[in-house]
């Protein structure tokens, strides 16, 4: 195969520099006091089917491979061994994202995020600086079998399994809940009230690159980032069932970087600070009501715009 050198621009170490940035600060109330649900039955899956990495359906070239096995179903997975950096390139028409991938040999999950068409996947190898150089790759014609399977699943930035502490949480959270809208209320509520923000983690990470959210940890240390805030209302909402994206983009004023979730339900959730509306996609900014909209760190709840979505 030849090689063709790529100059990757790296997506993902501005993306973490930037909602490292974004700080909460300060206590709140966290509180709402008047709220409406409504909508049809939470239907959540029994179990959470294991991502596994398919090497007999990959596609293997020097030390990488890529599994398009369950592209359908709304993910794609690599992996790699070697002495280099490595990253995972996930590309439909001009729209690119760009993924740290593990040397190791470990594989990450990836979403279909871009609708039905044609992709483009491929593995690159630093050589140096910003440069890298294909080491494999393959094309796939993606036809979703929902427009919802991707955010469905697990993924790199929303890793979560059967026996992931979030999502027994969110089972426990969700039990009583007589519609949609109660149980992503139950889920977005108890994340409000019981993680805070992580000044000092948006310190250390202002200068770092390649970071990884983890839904258990959040959940386990209580304090996050945006995009720890982001990752574990994902993963719980997602583990029960809700359709959810993990969104980054910029926030007035300012245009600060910053990272929340939309969610999709056949219900609604209205109270002070949300407005879940029935089969659409509705923002619901979870760092931004646990902070109580400290504007100079995560914006003021008003004008948001994407960039991209997880």
């Amino acid at each position: 195969m030849a090689k063709h050198t790529w100059i990757i621009a790296l997506a993902c170490a501005a993306l973490c520099v930037a909602l490292a940035a974004c700080s909460g600060g300060g206590e709140s109330e966290k509180t709402n006091p008047s709220s409406e649900t409504s909508g049809s039955p939470l239907n959540a899956p029994a179990t959470i089917e294991a991502q596994t990495f398919n090497d007999g359906a990959a596609i293997s070239s020097n030390g990488a491979s890529i599994d398009t096995s369950q592209v359908a179903n709304g993910y794609v997975a690599a992996k790699g061994t070697s002495s280099s950096r490595l990253k995972f390139q996930v590309t439909k028409g001009d729209m690119s994202y760009n993924y740290d991938l593990p040397s190791d040999g470990s594989p990450i999950y990836c979403p279909i995020n871009m609708g039905d068409g044609e992709y483009s996947f491929r593995v690159m190898q630093n050589t140096s600086g910003q440069n890298y150089v294909e080491i494999a790759s393959t094309q796939e014609n993606v036809s979703l079998t929902s427009e919802f399977s991707p955010f469905l699943q697990p993924n790199v930035y929303c890793d979560y399994n059967e026996s992931s502490e979030c999502v027994s949480v969110a089972r426990s959270l969700t039990a009583q809940a007589s519609n949609q809208g109660e149980a992503v209320q139950a889920i977005c509520e108890y994340i409000i009230n019981n993680i805070s923000y992580d000044t000092s983690k948006a310190d250390t990470l202002r200068t770092a690159t390649g970071y990884i959210p983890s839904p258990d940890d959040t959940l386990a240390s209580g304090t996050g980032i945006c995009f720890d805030y982001a990752s574990l209302g994902c993963a719980m909402l997602r583990s029960q069932g809700i359709p959810c994206q993990i969104i980054t983009g910029y926030v007035s004023p300012d245009d600060i970087y910053h990272a929340w979730i939309m969610v999709y339900i056949d219900g609604v959730w209205k109270c002070g600070e949300f407005s879940v509306s029935r089969n659409t996609w509705s923002r619901v900014d979870l760092t931004f009501a646990a902070s109580s909209g400290n504007v100079s760190q995560v914006g003021d709840g008003k004008n948001y715009t994407v960039r991209y979505t997880y």
